[in-house]
């Protein structure tokens, strides 16, 4: 890791409030058959990977970058895969979760996973390039209240509101990687903050590490 150089821009943002007192369906029941739609409605705000991020990038870096946003866009264009699985992962979470490995010709381009707790949940989408590991999306959602805690709770206990998915607070990171290295980190956490290479060290080791228990579990 010394002597290697990274890049991090940040940014934050809140999801809008609506009325909804609940996790919506699309999150927990219907993964099943539909589990992609579900990814495709969260990997749609990806935007390529770089949006408005781009203009703050030096030309190296971009050029870095291209092969990886391209790969993105192609995996993300495929309408239907050759094969498509879904495994349980237990042990992660406390509400337990599903990891899906997306093929085609029986390749492995993609796998999604969502791990759910009481108090929030973390989809992750990891993408390939030539069978390596090229570039991540975390998209974690921190619920307002723990996901037991409903109107009567909330009225014992004198508070204002009762848990509501719709009022959850999202941080998402992106993480781009060539030749199996960290090189690109985006982050809506802590905006401005220059993350220490130690620390993005870690997030390298974590992220592969996570990745290969993934590609262990991986169905035939």
């Amino acid at each position: 890791m010394k002597g290697r150089y990274f890049y991090v821009l940040t940014m934050v943002f809140m999801i809008p409030v609506s009325g909804y007192a609940r996790i919506p369906d699309y999150l927990i029941t219907k993964e099943s058959k539909e589990f992609s739609y579900s990814i495709l409605k969260d990997t749609v705000g990806i935007g390529g990977a770089v949006h408005e991020e781009d203009t703050r990038l030096n030309k190296r870096m971009k050029d870095r970058l291209e092969p990886i946003r391209a790969n993105f866009k192609k995996i993300n264009s495929i309408g239907k895969w050759t094969s498509v699985k879904k495994i349980p992962i237990e042990g992660e979470s406390a509400e337990g979760g599903e990891a899906v490995f997306y093929y085609q010709n029986n390749r492995l381009e993609k796998i999604t996973t969502r791990h759910y707790g009481e108090t929030g949940q973390v989809l992750t989408e990891y993408y390939l390039l030539q069978g390596n590991l090229s570039f991540v999306f975390e998209k974690d959602y921190t619920y307002n209240r723990p996901l037991f805690y409903n109107a009567e709770m909330m009225r014992e206990n004198k508070d204002t509101e009762a848990f509501d998915f719709d009022k959850s607070k999202i941080t998402e990171t992106r993480s781009y990687f060539e030749k199996g290295n960290l090189i690109f980190v985006i982050s809506s956490h802590n905006p401005g903050t220059s993350f220490s290479n130690g620390y993005l060290a870690e997030k390298e080791r974590r992220i592969t590490g996570d990745f290969k228990k993934l590609l262990a579990l991986m169905p035939n």
